[in-house]
């Protein structure tokens, strides 16, 4: 008798190509993409894996530097990094910079995230924390917060003087300031009738980036002017640009005269009423502005009779009236004093007390004569 084929290969496998008992052929093909699927999914995990570690390895800093100084990019050694952004530099030329002094680790990775975000980095000075990653410094620099110094601008400077003080702190060149305060463009929008901006530069401690554009350091300068202005008397737009002027002026000689606050009102007052009835300012404060700013002379400690002779438009001893422009920055105190001026008949002060910086006030030439020797104010700032 003829047996059956056993249906079961040796061993009892299922023979190739047949579904095992009681699956249909739709589960096979599930169960091979569920292979196929496991796969890919490892595959791309361990992808995955690698990229985020390519990733963090590039963005994380590499051993700090030692002390590095290269053009506008300086290590101090402290922990500490310095970097000017050009004007319209571009942030692979930034960092390639960063790579040369072994800020980053690479270039490369510094180019890719700059694609993956388009947002511009900002012209300036940075100061950043080393060791630092990519992505960090990256965002200061596009954050655009700036290193910032601070400079004091003294009530009563010139502007020469005021641009030696600028270029001291690294906030910009004395040319470029005095370029910039000359400017007719911002002299008309300002509304400024003179030449120049002297005297409508607030004097105040300021916060500025290094290098930073002098044409910005003027306009700050004068918006806080202005600002300060409207505080002390808010209807100065009533006025005429020349009525203002003319305070402005007379504020400046005001700052440069007086030595404590309570005598600027009448020193104001004494000005006022020689003006009124035509008698020259006979201020001490033009004459030395004319030998130290117009002659270029070391700022005298005594004024002598030559001194007062000088023929010039800024001396009021020779030239009626207020001179052609302001002679120096007046602060809060000279502004007020000129807006509110105190009401009294002296035509005359002295220097009597170097020390206190007191003044003595008379109404007649012959009480002004007897008060004694005649001194005149330190250099303003």
């Amino acid at each position: 008798m003829k047996r059956k084929p056993s249906q079961n290969s040796p061993g009892g496998q299922k023979p190739p190509g047949r579904p095992l008992k009681g699956e249909t052929p739709v589960l096979q093909v599930l169960r091979t993409i569920c292979k196929v699927l496991s796969l890919i999914i490892v595959i791309v995990f361990l992808i995955s894996c690698l990229m985020i570690g390519a990733f963090v390895y590039c963005n994380s800093p590499p051993v700090p530097p030692r002390e590095f100084q290269s053009g506008a990019l300086r290590i101090p050694g402290d922990g500490t990094a310095y970097l000017e952004v050009h004007n319209g530099e571009s942030a692979i030329s930034v960092g390639q910079r960063l790579e040369n002094a072994g800020i980053i680790r690479t270039r490369y990775f510094w180019n890719f995230i700059s694609r993956l975000n388009t947002e511009y980095i900002k012209t300036g000075t940075y100061r950043f924390n080393i060791p630092a990653t990519q992505l960090e410094i990256r965002s200061i620099l596009v954050s655009g917060r700036q290193l910032l110094t601070r400079v004091t601008i003294p009530e009563g400077v010139t502007l020469k003087k005021t641009a030696q003080i600028l270029e001291e702190a690294g906030i910009c060149e004395t040319d470029a300031f005095l370029d910039a305060v000359s400017d007719q463009r911002i002299l008309d929008e300002y509304r400024i009738p003179g030449k120049t901006m002297e005297g409508y530069l607030y004097p105040d401690t300021y916060l500025f980036p290094e290098g930073y554009p002098a044409s910005q350091v003027v306009r700050t300068l004068a918006d806080t002017f202005f600002q300060r202005l409207e505080e002390i008397y808010g209807d100065f737009l009533s006025l005429t640009m020349e009525e203002l002027n003319d305070r402005i002026i007379l504020a400046s000689i005001v700052e440069r005269e007086y030595r404590v606050d309570d005598e600027a009102s009448i020193m104001a007052g004494v000005f006022y009423n020689r003006l009124k009835i035509g008698m020259a300012l006979q201020s001490c404060a033009t004459v030395e502005y004319v030998i130290t700013e117009i002659q270029g002379k070391p700022h005298p400690s005594v004024l002598y009779d030559r001194d007062i002779q000088i023929r010039d438009p800024y001396n009021t001893y020779i030239s009626p009236g207020l001179p052609p422009g302001p002679i120096s920055a007046p602060g809060p105190s000279a502004l007020k004093a000129v807006f509110y001026p105190d009401s009294n008949d002296y035509l005359y002060f002295r220097l009597v007390d170097p020390g206190a910086g007191r003044h003595y006030f008379s109404r007649t030439f012959d009480e002004h004569i007897r008060a004694g020797v005649l001194y005149v104010k330190a250099s303003g700032g």
